[in-house]
């Protein structure tokens, strides 16, 4: 096994499970086009276009972000985020409300969900936890392939139901979580989207459509990913501008 990638300050109330989900088998086998072959075509095209021959077939990347997220209004934000599918994922961040640090994370490890912020890292902002907070967690990691096509062979792939789609279907525990990527014709990641489980604008948890529309993209030691994308529910409806809540440059990729 290879040493763990550092644990950022945010984290370290977890600092167990951030090192478990850095912690990986050295040796992945190399990308070759043929191990794409069986797939849709826009699936096909993707990987083809993300993953560049013998690039290995990294599991976890350490993701660097930062950007604005709504919470109310508008906020900047920095984070690291570990991700590993489908072990789970931790993003940690701070960003600042009336000029004083708010710090924490959101996870998905060891088979449940947390959300956990603090105000100058001692008062409690947001805590959550629980089967709804899991559910949606998984959701949020079934999406999150986007960030690491390498770990594409996990998931089970499928036809979508638009143009130029294709599903990548993660099971988490009893659950089965579905993505559904649009590809240019180009292999370009354009968008994706989960019907996935929430309580966006307070309202009773229950299944909502989510979804990440890609801006840019940038390569990282062989492998492309979304470098600058938006995220929010109601994806598709005519509340897509109101569930906007996350703008996000990823500044730095390392993929073990």
């Amino acid at each position: 096994m290879t040493a763990a990638m550092a644990v950022p300050r945010e984290a370290e109330p977890i600092r167990h499970e951030w090192l478990r989900l850095s912690q990986v088998t050295a040796g992945p086998p190399e990308f070759d086009r043929a191990m794409a072959a069986s797939l849709p075509a826009p699936a096909r095209r993707w990987l083809t276009h993300a993953i560049a021959p013998a690039t290995p077939l990294w599991q976890t990347v350490r993701l660097s972000m930062r950007g604005q997220i709504r919470l109310g209004r508008w906020l900047p934000f920095t984070a690291t985020q570990i991700l590993a599918p489908p072990g789970g994922y931790i993003w940690a961040a701070t960003t600042r409300l009336a000029g004083l640090p708010v710090t924490g994370y959101d996870r998905l490890s060891s088979g449940t969900g947390e959300m956990r912020w603090r105000l100058l890292r001692l008062i409690p902002v947001l805590t959550a936890a629980g089967p709804d907070i899991t559910r949606s967690a998984s959701g949020r990691l079934a999406g999150e392939i986007a960030l690491i096509p390498t770990a594409f062979q996990h998931a089970t792939w499928g036809r979508g139901e638009r143009p130029g789609t294709t599903t990548a279907a993660w099971r988490f525990g009893d659950d089965t979580e579905t993505a559904e990527l649009r590809v240019g014709d180009d292999g370009q990641l354009l968008d994706v989207t989960v019907n996935r489980w929430g309580n966006p604008g307070g309202e009773p948890f229950h299944r909502c459509p989510f979804g990440v529309s890609v801006q840019a993209e940038a390569n990282f030691g062989g492998v492309t990913i979304p470098s600058r994308f938006t995220a929010g529910w109601w994806r598709g409806s005519a509340r897509q501008a109101e569930g906007e809540f996350f703008r996000a440059d990823i500044t730095n990729a390392q993929f073990r």
